[in-house]
């Protein structure tokens, strides 16, 4: 049972230091964060004041799902399964909760030798006091950082540098300011690459159904309502889900992790 609390406490402390990680603004803050001031007039007159540290605190936390899509592999993820969706012709089906919770759960896997490893560095230290909160953000954003520069297109990374007039001299020197649209315009890129490939076999079974309605005179007949019990039968037939979730998970560059 303590096993289990420590594993909890340790996965939730890694998600905890991952939001923060996010919001480079919570660098100056302490970990003894005050939630308000209190001033005397002389007269017994109190002035409650929320501190500009909590203010920011609240809204980056409003920011969190936007930070979880620009810096991680959700993206790409989620991109593909729509397409997916899409090139089967299910409608609504898997619904899009389904296609999201299955997102940040690859999420999770693909990322988890990058929460270990600024566990490890940053999260444990802090925790034992061993470094300040400042350094601590700096360490733990080290690997968040690498692994957005190994998905990134040297391309990519070059137009927004130009665009923001900085020079890349040392790949641990580019700013997030610059990182994040490259990386997510290297995911996009990536994510459509995949979709591409995976429309090709329904796009050929559309065709094929297609054809062989046109030439038995049924044109008033939908092909996509013929088509769609032939892909969903090739799609179980060749394990398909199995086969989308391995190459999503290969797709990504993790050291030493994936």
């Amino acid at each position: 049972m303590r096993e289990n609390q420590m594993k909890s406490f340790k996965f939730l402390s890694q998600l905890l230091f991952l939001a923060a990680t996010f919001f480079p603004v919570l660098v100056w803050a302490e970990p003894g964060v005050p939630a308000f001031t209190v001033t005397t007039d002389g007269q017994g007159n109190q002035d409650y004041t929320l501190t500009m540290q909590i203010l920011m605190l609240m809204t980056g936390l409003t920011l969190l799902p936007s930070a979880l899509i620009a810096m991680t592999a959700f993206l790409r993820i989620i991109v593909v399964l729509a397409l997916l969706r899409l090139a089967l012709g299910t409608q609504q089906t898997p619904s899009s909760k389904v296609l999201i919770a299955l997102a940040l759960f690859l999420t999770l896997f693909i990322m988890s030798p990058i929460l270990d490893k600024v566990y490890q560095t940053a999260v444990s230290p802090y925790l034992e006091e061993q470094i300040k909160f400042k350094e601590a953000i700096e360490i733990g954003s080290k690997p968040i950082h690498e692994f957005m520069m190994q998905q990134t297109r040297e391309d990519d990374l070059g137009m927004f540098a130009e665009m923001a007039n900085t020079k890349l001299e040392d790949p641990e020197t580019v700013p997030f300011t610059v990182l994040i649209p490259a990386f997510m315009t290297s995911e996009l890129k990536t994510a459509f690459q995949i979709g591409f490939m995976i429309f090709i076999p329904f796009l050929i079974i559309d065709l094929v159904i297609a054809t062989l309605l046109m030439s038995m005179g049924m044109m008033m007949l939908s092909p996509m309502i013929i088509s769609l019990p032939f892909k969903i039968m090739l799609f179980v037939l060749i394990d398909g889900w199995a086969l989308i979730m391995g190459t999503m998970a290969n797709s990504f560059v993790v050291a030493g992790g994936v």
